[in-house]
């Protein structure tokens, strides 16, 4: 007999902070990315050394990766992995109208001075959240988790 292909196998996310300044920072998006179903989190060209804060011991659960730089990073992204700048750029669509891939990393600028143009043109996808300044980085974060998550429950 023919099993039934199940699609929700397909779907993924990673979530990460290019240049993170705070290890606040990483440790509020590492929590919300267990929360909001993340599988994975990371940062590039930065250091984080834990936060004695995670009640929930998210290192535990989900795995954390360090990258060296933005070309490691890519040449790590799994197979058929759409990559997802979040930016506030002329190119971005909003995220009120963005289709989330089914496999993706998103890829997060520090707050005070965001990706840098290399980084932002080799990105597969770019979308931006209302405002005319940027948020918290973490607070960015978990809105474009909580956005993928309400948009998948819907299909």
């Amino acid at each position: 007999m023919k099993q039934k292909w199940n699609r929700t196998e397909e779907r993924f996310f990673g979530i990460g902070i290019y240049q993170p300044k705070t290890e606040h920072n990483i440790g509020t998006l590492w929590r919300s990315a267990l929360i909001l179903g993340a599988k994975f989190i990371f940062i590039v060209d930065g250091k984080y050394n834990g936060q004695t804060s995670d009640t929930l011991k998210t290192w535990s659960k989900i795995p954390f990766y360090r990258y060296d730089d933005f070309e490691h990073l890519y040449k790590s992204l799994p197979y058929s992995t759409q990559l997802v700048g979040v930016e506030m750029n002329e190119n971005s669509t909003p995220i009120s109208t963005f289709v989330h891939p089914h496999r993706a990393v998103y890829l997060l600028g520090a707050e005070n001075n965001g990706m840098p143009s290399k980084v932002i043109s080799q990105c597969h996808h770019l979308v931006r959240l209302p405002g005319e300044t940027s948020l918290n980085v973490s607070v960015c974060g978990s809105i474009v988790m909580y956005d993928r998550l309400a948009k998948t429950e819907l299909k």
